[in-house]
């Protein structure tokens, strides 16, 4: 079904013809507060209309995907929540080639529900919904709604049911869907519309404990990463892989991170802001959100649940996205993403210290940069990359 507004995008085809290039996204702000957790003053606004025009900015400049927040309640800075699939929905009728991805929470939705919105929005769209699955680490929202607090690992095994749910409904045939899981059951159960995407549309799902790892290979498509150093990213990279080629899905994972940009004429200039930013921390808000966290991933068999290793200035941007190091000019920051890409990173998500100018700014000076050195051959050699710029991804002393 077309959309009937008139914006047309002006970004050329030309920028993102090549299929084997680094795909960037960025953290849409349906929530206030910004993307980080700070008293600085921040030039990003959270209502719809900014929204729109940072997803047509966006989408003018070279990105492809959209990342929705979900938040039921008011926490860590964040006093107000726009709901992602609605918000998603509304982005993706006033753009034309943006994906956007609504995060959904297994607890508060059931995958039937889910289903039936997303394959929905995907035929208003003309198939440019995708869903991240968030497993859930605030014990105050679960409770808040009345839904039970489930420990670590009986989270993800419900977000696995949910996401075997969500493929079966997508895809089933004549007979429907039919599932007996511990958390979701199913009988014969048929959807129609379906999705216009096949088999289905995208499905996004991240964590860093064995819980999600698991879920990463088995069930979804795409393994979303916090920041991290080198060896980090590689043995996350690594280890998914060699799970998804346990159960038969070898080459069916690929891997997006996440990274806070901050892009700047010079090095100094763009780390004086970084140091501005934590050392204007809202303690009190990023004190609680660090209590949330580690209590939601205590369960965790090996202590490897996300944030378990994080500081209290990685946790002023809430997915360690500070620790991804895209930090400084744009040569620099140019060259990390290709390293990223080089060790088998295909998605690139962005969040911003003042969307209403520097979503554009990426657009224009980082990312066609990006794309002039892969069609020079960046990005492909591991080693080459590690030594040109690796050593800002150096494991710090604890």
């Amino acid at each position: 079904m077309a959309e009937q507004n008139s914006y047309t995008p002006t970004t050329p085809h030309e920028l993102n013809h090549d299929p084997n290039r680094v795909l960037f996204a960025y953290w849409v702000p349906n929530v206030s507060g910004g993307l980080v957790i700070s008293k600085i003053p921040q030039k990003t606004k959270w209502d719809l209309a900014s929204n729109v025009r940072y997803a047509r900015t966006a989408e003018d400049n070279g990105f492809e995907y959209a990342l929705t927040q979900i938040r039921f309640t008011a926490s860590y800075g964040a006093a107000n929540q726009h709901e992602s699939v609605s918000f998603s929905q509304a982005l993706l009728h006033n753009t034309k080639r943006l994906k956007v991805i609504a995060a959904i929470l297994p607890g508060p939705w059931n995958p039937a529900v889910a289903a039936k919105q997303l394959a929905s929005i995907d035929n208003y769209s003309n198939g440019r919904i995708a869903v991240n699955i968030v497993s859930g680490w605030f014990k105050g929202e679960f409770t808040a709604l009345g839904e039970w607090w489930l420990e670590h690992a009986e989270r993800y095994r419900r977000s696995n049911e949910f996401i075997r749910s969500l493929r079966g409904i997508w895809t089933a045939g004549e007979d429907g869907f039919t599932f007996g899981g511990d958390f979701y059951r199913f009988r014969n159960y048929k959807l129609a519309p379906k999705p216009l995407q096949q088999p289905h549309p995208e499905i996004f799902q991240g964590g860093n404990s064995d819980d999600a790892r698991n879920n990463g290979a088995e069930v979804s498509d795409w393994y979303f990463m916090n920041g991290n150093d080198l060896d980090g990213f590689r043995d996350q990279i690594n280890d998914v892989k060699e799970r998804a080629r346990k159960v038969g899905r070898g080459n069916e994972v690929r891997f997006a991170v996440n990274g806070f940009v901050i892009v700047r004429d010079t090095e100094e200039e763009a780390i004086h802001v970084l140091q501005e930013i934590q050392g204007k921390a809202d303690k009190e808000a990023v004190d609680a959100f660090r209590d949330a966290v580690q209590q939601a991933g205590a369960s965790t068999a090996n202590k490897t649940g996300m944030w378990a290793n994080s500081k209290f200035e990685d946790l002023v941007q809430y997915n360690d996205g500070f620790k991804t190091k895209l930090i400084g000019t744009k040569e620099q920051i140019a060259d990390r993403i290709l390293l990223l890409k080089s060790l088998g990173v295909n998605l690139v998500l962005t969040a911003f210290l003042h969307y209403d100018e520097e979503v554009e700014r990426f657009g224009k000076d980082v990312l066609p940069l990006v794309r002039k050195l892969e069609g020079e051959g960046r990005g492909e050699d591991a080693s080459v990359e590690i030594a040109k710029t690796g050593e800002v991804y150096k494991k710090r002393e604890q």
